[in-house]
């Protein structure tokens, strides 16, 4: 997964700014949030949030061996921006 910068704010940011932050979440799809400078929150517009919603709702479904079968051919996390 790539996270650009433009998509990072910080906890203050978003509590001072929440329109903003939702704008720049419609135009990446998500933003990061950090508090203490840690990662503390994804903020998910609502057609990522749609989107993301459809697999989530099919992996449910799922019996569990079928589901470790789509874990294990996930790429490694180091790994994914090689994949993309």
């Amino acid at each position: 997964m790539k996270i650009t910068a433009k998509s990072i704010v910080s906890n203050s940011d978003m509590i001072k700014n929440y329109k903003n932050c939702r704008n720049m979440a419609d135009t990446f799809g998500k933003i990061f949030i950090l508090k203490n400078n840690q990662p503390d929150a994804v903020l998910f517009s609502i057609a990522e949030y749609e989107r993301l919603s459809v697999f989530i709702e099919r992996m449910e479904t799922l019996k569990d061996t079928d589901i470790e079968k789509v874990v294990v051919s996930l790429p490694m996390e180091a790994n994914r921006d090689k994949e993309a």
